[in-house]
């Protein structure tokens, strides 16, 4: 399983697992799924230490494109990653809670 949909992604967050948003700072400090922890793709190979050792990692960005491709990467570095179909436009739009502002 490559992506779910944001009702999967509010459960596993619900359950604590880990989301990472490979969005740039500036479209993360606009709006963003709360717990969201930011690691743009533009540095996400250097930044490979920093993945939470968990059964499942989520990704998003803005709509899905980026966190499927970084899901993928990880997926073939042995990680269980899973990309969210709608990314954060979606989670937005569904009126779930959001956080704005820079970290």
């Amino acid at each position: 399983m490559l992506e779910v949909d944001i009702t999967a992604l509010e459960a596993a967050l619900a359950a604590g697992e880990p989301l990472i948003d490979v969005r740039e700072a500036d479209e993360f400090a606009q709006v963003r799924v709360p717990g969201a922890v930011l690691i743009p793709m533009s540095e996400f190979v250097s930044r490979m230490g920093e993945i939470p050792d968990a059964e499942t990692v989520y990704v998003i960005c803005a709509v899905g494109g980026r966190s499927l491709q970084v899901a993928e990467y990880l997926q073939g570095r042995g990680i269980n990653a899973v990309s969210v179909r709608g990314g954060t436009m979606e989670w937005h739009q569904s009126g779930r809670e959001v956080e704005t502002g820079a970290v």
